[in-house]
């Protein structure tokens, strides 16, 4: 019987975090709310002493208020790492709960790539927007991230995956979601910007393991 629920169990966990080719999908938000988001599962083992997140995001917030682009929260540090659109100012990059912003004009209304890279050693942090490269900022030098993280799409987590508030929500689309442990170089960028990969190791779009919750929909990505 207790082999019966192990399995059972297991069974379930694979249902929640299956593992999901999302070439050319994208996650929809729909509309304002604070209980729809998507949860990614990343099979981190040590802490990150680097990193590079590069996603599309569409939507029309930028032009009423700030949103939540990307969210990974631990246990000891809700913003580890929080890359957030600031109205007014700009991309807000968060990490171990220091912020950046990096100055930008009102987001296009159009699909907008970006990629955020940081490392540890000399505590660096770029911000790359549609293939271009904003100013370097400085953070979190010396930093280590932790692992047992929650990942969230579609919210700001103001706790361990918690805290979420509808007027930091997202509305529109979030795809090509991808991270690795380590800095890409601003050739890798671009070619990640043009559609090419370098197998990324943290989360991979093309093998995702994620969890919808509320209102959240798969469709077709609206950008080539």
């Amino acid at each position: 019987m207790e082999k019966l629920l192990c399995f059972l169990v297991l069974i379930s966990f694979f249902n929640v975090f299956g593992q999901t080719d999302m070439h050319k999908k994208a996650f929809v938000f729909p509309k304002e709310s604070d209980n729809s988001y998507v949860s990614l599962k990343a099979p981190l083992k040590k802490p990150l002493k680097a990193f590079t997140v590069c996603l599309h995001i569409y939507s029309e917030l930028a032009l009423t208020r700030s949103y939540s682009i990307f969210s990974y929260a631990t246990k000891k540090q809700a913003n580890e790492i929080l890359i957030y659109w600031s109205k007014g100012r700009g991309y807000l990059l968060s990490v171990h709960g220091t912020e950046v912003v990096f100055r930008s004009p009102e987001n296009p209304l159009a699909p907008t790539h970006i990629c955020v890279s940081w490392e540890s050693d000399s505590g660096i942090a770029e911000l790359w927007v549609d293939g271009k490269p904003m100013v370097r900022k400085s953070q979190e030098k010396g930093t280590s991230l932790g692992t047992e993280a929650s990942i969230i799409l579609g919210q700001d987590q103001d706790s361990f995956g918690g805290g979420y508030d509808k007027n930091q929500s997202s509305v529109g689309d979030i795809g090509d979601v991808n991270m690795w442990d380590s800095v890409l170089s601003p050739d890798e960028i671009r070619i990640v910007h043009s559609g090419g990969t370098f197998s990324p190791n943290v989360l991979d779009w093309r093998a995702l393991k994620y969890e919808a919750h509320g209102e959240v929909f798969v469709k077709h990505q609206l950008w080539s």
